[in-house]
C-alpha cells in the first residue's frame, strides 16, 4: 500500500541533528500516521526495532524504564509475552543465543512487512542494518578468536553492496562504547539523508522521517541517562 502523503509530511515537525531534543514521542508519530490513515504498516515494523532495543537495555538495566511506541510497557519489561510474529520458529534458532535468535525473527519479519507493502525504503533498511550488524559480530568475534557464524542473524537479509569495512576501522578505533555507538549512529544517520526519498511525500519519505526520529530519541535517551 503506497501513499501520497503530503498533508502528513508537511504537519510534521522538522528534524534537528543527532543530540536534539525531539519534537515528538515515536508513539505520537504512530499515532498521527495511523489518525490520517497513512502506511503504519511499515512504520510500526521500523519502530519496533526501538521497542526491543529499550527492552534489550530495560532488561539488562541499562535503563529504568522502556517507552515502547509498538509493544505495550508489560511487553517492553518482559512481563508480558511479546507478539506472536516475533516468536522464532524451534528448527530457526538451533545454536542461536535468545537476543540473536529474537533479532534474527525482528529482521525475517520486517522483511514479509517490507514485501507485503512493496516498501523499498523498509528493505533498504533492513539490508544496511543487518549488514552492519554482522559486520560488526565479525570484526567482535575475530578480536576474540571466536566463529562469528554463532552469531550472525539474518545472513541472507544482508547488504552485498555496502562495504563497512573503514566504518568497522573507524569504531574499532574509538575510546569507549558511547564514542563507538556515535560512529555508528551517524553512519546510519547520513545514510537515511541518502536514502529518504526527501519530495516525494510517498511511504519511503515518511519511513525515513521515522528512522531519523527514532535515531533522534535514542541519543536524547542517552543524554538523559548521562546526566
Amino acid at each position: 500500500m503506497s501513499g501520497d502523503n503530503l498533508y502528513l509530511l508537511s504537519a510534521l515537525p522538522t528534524l534537528d541533528e543527532l543530540g536534539s531534543v525531539p519534537p515528538m514521542s515515536l508513539a505520537r508519530l504512530l499515532e498521527q500516521v495511523v489518525a490520517s490513515e497513512g502506511n503504519h504498516f511499515v512504520l510500526e515494523a521500523l519502530l519496533l526495532s526501538d521497542d526491543l532495543l529499550q527492552r534489550q537495555a530495560f532488561l539488562s538495566n541499562e535503563i529504568d524504564q522502556a517507552e515502547p511506541a509498538v509493544l505495550s510497557t508489560a511487553q517492553a519489561r518482559d512481563e508480558e509475552p511479546l507478539p506472536d510474529y516475533l516468536e522464532p520458529a524451534s528448527e530457526d534458532i538451533s545454536g542461536q543465543n535468545t537476543i540473536d535468535a529474537l533479532w534474527d525473527t525482528y529482521y525475517q519479519y520486517t522483511a514479509g512487512v517490507a514485501e507485503n507493502q512493496k516498501n523499498s525504503f523498509l528493505q533498504r533498511w533492513i539490508e544496511y542494518e543487518v549488514g552492519l550488524r554482522n559486520a560488526l559480530v565479525a570484526a567482535r568475534a575475530n578480536a576474540l578468536k571466536l566463529d562469528s557464524q554463532e552469531y550472525l542473524v539474518a545472513e541472507e537479509l544482508g547488504s552485498a553492496k555496502e562495504d563497512f569495512s573503514n566504518l568497522i576501522n573507524e569504531w574499532t578505533a574509538t575510546p569507549d562504547p558511547i564514542s563507538g555507538l556515535k560512529v555508528l549512529d551517524t553512519a546510519r544517520w547520513q545514510w537515511l539523508w541518502e536514502n529518504d526519498g526527501w519530495f516525494t511525500f510517498k511511504d519511503d519519505e515518511l519511513a525515513a522521517y521515522g528512522a531519523k526520529l527514532m535515531l533522534i530519541q535514542r541519543w536524547y535517551r542517552l543524554g538523559e541517562g548521562q546526566n
